[in-house]
């Protein structure tokens, strides 16, 4: 793979201290990152030691009150960092994600006892969590869910499946949603759950065509029993605290596809600026170069789409139809720029000697995972002509 470094994005961000941390995450992700991503992903390994340097140097708790530990940055600004981790290794990028994701109840709906227990630990204290809404038979049909907590005295019994958990059966921490009263959205409940908690077990994890080194797994619930001091929320409020971590969720899933993308980008422009051929390099075919500014173009306006709806959510406006757009255009954009980067490298792109192919395999699960993108198209019909008659 030609070893020209790709320039790095010109970013508009809001402050120097916001400058300065780009320049920290650009520069762990160079020396860290990015050298081992395809060697590990290739092995299928889980790089805690990343986390561990990431939590250390701050970069785990970025949108959240530095009174917990976090770093009291804006969403335009965490979001941003996020695109440079999944741009060196998706893996990394949405694990960052993810656990952010995992935070997101305690943070916005747990009582200030609660956030002073358990936050600093989550935020900044090298623990990584984990997001448990799905199960084997309710995806999209989250509301359906079937795990259930049943109230003990002082104490909650989960029992149940949850499906498709990001950093399943390695995470310290998981926020999980479990019926405790009638069906539908009105009867969920969200729980703190540790990790090592007794009767949680972790099925083997999926075999998945990318993200290898991302562990996805089933997680069994046995009675788990959790005090009612890991509550979050009132109960039955768990749906809506979901739907909220969700909102921010798509966002993050939108800057890691413009972060893949990015990288695909550059892939490609390095390898049509050396591979020559009838005595040129290939990048001065037309042909070609229509199809790496399609390539930018794409890129340049899914950040600016996550961009905006990030600014909506740090003005205190509504985002949700915003986030859902983000999520829709920038997945299908990474798609379509990371085939267009295994088609301009050839042959070679269809190699896992350079990574265009490896690219070409994360971005399709972005186009699942926090809802896929149908759903996505069903949120925001909903915001322009209201819900369905039934």
């Amino acid at each position: 793979m030609p070893d020209r470094a790709p320039q790095p994005v010109d970013r508009q961000l809001p402050t120097e201290e916001s400058r300065e941390l780009m320049a920290l995450v650009r520069d762990i992700a160079q020396r860290e990152i990015a050298p081992r991503a395809a060697e590990e992903e290739e092995a299928g390994h889980f790089p805690r030691e990343l986390f561990s340097l990431l939590s250390e140097a701050g970069l785990l708790g970025l949108p959240y009150d530095s009174a917990h530990g976090g770093g009291d940055q804006p969403y335009e600004v965490y979001l941003q960092v996020l695109e440079e981790l999944a741009a060196a290794r998706l893996t990394v990028g949405l694990g960052a994600s993810v656990h952010t994701l995992a935070c997101h109840g305690l943070a916005g709906f747990g009582t200030k006892e609660q956030r002073t227990e358990h936050l600093p630990a989550m935020l900044a204290g090298g623990l990584l969590g984990g997001y448990c809404l799905s199960e084997p038979a309710s995806g999209s049909d989250a509301a359906s869910l079937r795990t259930k907590a049943v109230r003990d005295g002082d104490d909650w019994v989960i029992t149940g499946t949850k499906a498709w958990i990001t950093h399943g059966g390695i995470a310290d921490f998981y926020t999980v949603m479990a019926r405790t009263g009638v069906e539908g959205p009105r009867g969920i409940t969200a729980f703190l759950v540790p990790g090592d908690a007794e009767g949680l077990t972790a099925a083997a994890p999926e075999k998945k065509m990318g993200m290898k080194g991302s562990p996805t797994a089933q997680l069994h619930f046995d009675g788990v029993r959790v005090p009612d001091a890991r509550r979050v929320g009132d109960e039955g409020q768990g749906f809506t605290i979901a739907l909220s971590a969700l909102d921010g969720g798509r966002l993050g899933i939108a800057a890691c596809a413009v972060g893949v993308a990015q990288a695909a980008l550059d892939a490609a422009v390095a390898y049509a600026g050396e591979r020559r051929q009838f005595g040129r390099p290939i990048a001065d075919f037309q042909g070609l170069r229509f199809m790496l500014a399609d390539m930018a173009t794409q890129i340049e306006a899914g950040r600016s789409l996550y961009l905006a709806a990030a600014r909506l959510r740090d003005a205190g406006r509504p985002f949700s139809r915003q986030a859902a757009m983000a999520k829709l255009f920038c997945t299908d954009a990474a798609m379509r720029v990371t085939t267009d980067a295994v088609q301009v490298l050839g042959g070679y792109g269809y190699t896992a000697d350079f990574p265009a192919e490896r690219y070409m395999r994360e971005a399709k699960v972005l186009q699942i995972v926090e809802g896929t993108n149908q759903i996505q198209r069903i949120v925001i019909a909903r915001h322009l002509a209201g819900p369905e008659s039934r």
